[in-house]
């Protein structure tokens, strides 16, 4: 599974980036995920507002950080 974190920079990136690793690392899910910065990139997905995650290529969220419990959600799906 790739998991990318959309976002430059910003507190709430960090934010949802740390929290996405610690869901994977502490339910032992097999992603790769990644930190994307590439404004570029965000564009391909249609996001315009961040921080963002794609799971599988598929956004999930944008412009806010999601619940523990929904990110759980769509990583193991």
């Amino acid at each position: 599974m790739k998991v990318e974190v959309l976002g430059v920079g910003c507190a709430k990136c960090h934010k949802l980036e740390e929290l996405v690793k610690e869901i994977v690392q502490k339910n032992s899910i097999d992603a790769e995920v990644i930190k994307v910065e590439d404004i570029k990139v965000f564009g391909q997905y249609g996001v315009f507002m961040t921080p963002a995650l794609v799971v599988d290529g598929q956004v999930k969220v944008a412009g806010k950080i999601p619940k523990e419990a929904e990110i759980l959600k769509w990583l193991s799906a």
